[in-house]
């Protein structure tokens, strides 16, 4: 069977007009698994409440990071596939969970290439309801009603994967390199806690009560809460990081149900309060810097640090388009089709 590799990432508004960025948060948060409430309510929620208000504050946003290519997680994604694409023999394609660079499309793409078994390769190191598990839904969707004949297997979360961390911390040591720093914050996307909860297979393990996410279980091969917080505990260890100089946080809450803890906004605000004069942050739940990495984090993130005392705030890149991560991606794609051969 013909192969080819589908690189996945979560997706852009066409551009920063507060139309585009209306039809695409649209898109984005009518998802069952972005937004899980009946769909009466959500609709309620998203079109009657959000919709009216957000697209324009979001379109600011955007407008402040757009880069004269495009956006920078499109630019950039589009450039890591041209590079994963040098090291494989087999068609490899990019798609994005929202917006116009379809799924569907990608899949598309690789089956008029005469493509019969794709990988696809969601582009997030932890597992979670509203990224990976949504990719992969909405894909066996399409192959049932567009690709019968297609067979799909996908990259599962290599957020614990040696190599990752191998390189991860690489990453996060080259940029600390003559930086003077007394902190160094693990930022992660948040999610609901009940996102938690509904992914423990066990329905029983997940409590969120400070010892669930390190007693061992079967629950954490879905639990994004423990995938994270195992990310940080294996790069801190490895870059041998003092206890006390590291910490984990989540970004980016909507609504007014819990999400996890703590809040990296309250977070940078502590910090400065308590007189860290000098902090370092980084971005694992992203492999690609996009609107949550280049504004709410470098230029939201320090402004609320320097309002409250702080001083150097230095914001780490994402592994982006580096080479080394392009080679690491063509080594999992190249064993993947090993082990779906065997």
């Amino acid at each position: 069977m013909k192969k080819g590799v589908l690189l996945i990432n979560l997706g852009s508004p066409d551009s920063y007009n507060p139309k585009d960025v209306k039809k695409y948060l649209g898109e984005f948060l009518m998802d069952e698994r972005v937004i899980d409430i009946p769909y009466v309510a959500r609709a309620l929620l998203v079109r009657g409440i959000i919709l009216k208000t957000r697209p324009k504050a979001s379109a600011a946003a955007y407008k402040k990071i757009w880069w004269e290519e495009g956006s920078p997680l499109i630019v950039i994604s589009e450039r890591l596939k041209k590079k994963v694409q040098k090291q494989l023999k087999v068609p490899v394609a990019l798609a994005m969970r929202y917006g116009s660079m379809t799924i569907k499309k990608g899949l598309q793409e690789l089956v008029d290439k005469e493509v019969e078994e794709v990988i696809l390769f969601p582009l997030y190191p932890q597992f979670a309801m509203a990224t990976t598990e949504t990719i992969l839904v909405l894909a066996e969707q399409l192959k049932q009603d567009y690709f019968p004949n297609l067979k799909l297997s996908s990259i599962p979360a290599f957020y614990n994967k040696p190599d990752y961390i191998e390189l991860l911390s690489n990453s996060i040591k080259k940029h600390l390199q003559g930086i003077n720093y007394e902190h160094i914050l693990f930022s992660y996307h948040g999610v609901p806690e009940r996102h938690i909860k509904k992914s423990d297979i066990t329905k029983s393990h997940c409590k969120i009560d400070g010892s669930c996410c390190i007693t061992p279980s079967k629950a954490h091969q879905f639990c994004y809460r423990h995938q994270c917080l195992e990310v940080t505990r294996l790069v801190a260890e490895r870059l041998q990081f003092k206890e006390g100089t590291f910490s984990t946080s989540f970004q980016s809450r909507l609504g007014f149900d819990p999400w996890l803890q703590p809040y990296t906004d309250r977070t940078i605000e502590r910090m400065g309060k308590n007189g860290i004069k000098n902090m370092a942050i980084v971005t694992p739940a992203f492999v690609s810097d996009c609107l949550e990495t280049l504004e709410e984090i470098a230029m939201e993130g320090k402004e609320i640090f320097e309002e409250m005392g702080g001083e150097t705030f230095t914001t780490i890149p994402c592994l982006n388009d580096d080479e080394e991560w392009a080679s690491l991606i063509s080594k999992w794609v190249k064993e993947q089709f090993e082990t779906t051969n065997n």
